[in-house]
């Protein structure tokens, strides 16, 4: 909670002196949609671990490039026909906040930990979507989460540690649930974002369960509850709560 205070302060603080940045320059490339130029750039500078090549990336930005110079034409808001269902639209939501993220640690010259440039990282620096100036800290917080799925902050991806695993592949409309359904199911798996001691009768869990107490508990009635939706090895409903500390050292490989 003390994070959320000190972010939305900061965020006041620094409105006046907003960055924009401006899309990739890209040649129009009306043969290939733009998710297989953004699976392309995922599936070459990401690894099964979720971790990405971002100087790799730099160097050979094309497939980046080409997905955010369409993302910054075109979105639901923009364009509503062209995305006819909540899944389409979310899709597309998710996509592009992982791609901008990616493209904002280039832009902010591959920073070795987010957490020290937190405030231009997520609120000062904004970026275009469909015709729309906005920072990564709205996208989330104002278009996204609003949409009411808790299950968006294990594929939001902010290029940090501590975030859910990225997939090697977009998250697409007719897929959506499944994959939703797989990386939930995948974060609550990893040892680093759950973590039992029985001796103690505690359960320790990363702290994006923290960060969005509040999107989880519309859902279920305690974070335990939530979590035990996702796991095997239940944990009991009358252990004590602790959180990770969130790792935001920058998820490179």
């Amino acid at each position: 909670m003390k994070r959320l205070v000190l972010a939305v302060a900061l965020t006041l603080l620094g409105a006046g002196c907003a960055t924009r940045i401006p899309p990739p320059r890209s040649a129009a490339d009306t043969a290939r949609p733009p998710e297989a130029a953004w699976e392309n750039a995922l599936s070459r500078f990401v690894d099964d671990a979720g971790r990405i090549d971002f100087r790799g990336l730099a160097k050979s930005s094309s497939d980046l490039d080409a997905f955010l110079a369409w993302v910054a034409r075109v979105s639901p808001d923009s364009d509503p026909t062209s995305f006819p269902t909540p899944q389409s639209k979310l899709a597309y939501w998710i996509n592009a906040y992982n791609a901008i993220a990616m493209y904002d640690v280039i832009q902010s010259n591959f920073p070795p930990d987010l957490n020290g440039v937190k405030v231009r990282f997520f609120y000062k620096n904004r970026f275009e979507l469909g015709g729309r100036s906005i920072s990564l800290y709205a996208l989330e917080n104002r278009v996204i989460r609003p949409l009411g799925d808790p299950r968006i902050h294990f594929a939001l991806n902010c290029m940090a540690r501590g975030c859910p695993r990225l997939p090697r592949e977009p998250f697409r409309a007719a897929e959506l649930d499944a994959q939703l359904e797989r990386e939930t199911n995948e974060f609550f798996r990893e040892d680093r974002n759950v973590q039992l001691d029985p001796t103690g009768r505690t359960v320790r869990l990363s702290q994006i369960l923290q960060f969005y107490t509040a999107d989880f508990l519309k859902v279920a009635p305690s974070l335990i509850d939530y979590v035990n939706r996702y796991r095997d090895e239940k944990v009991p409903a009358s252990w004590k709560v602790e959180f990770i500390p969130y790792d935001w050292t920058l998820n490179q490989r």
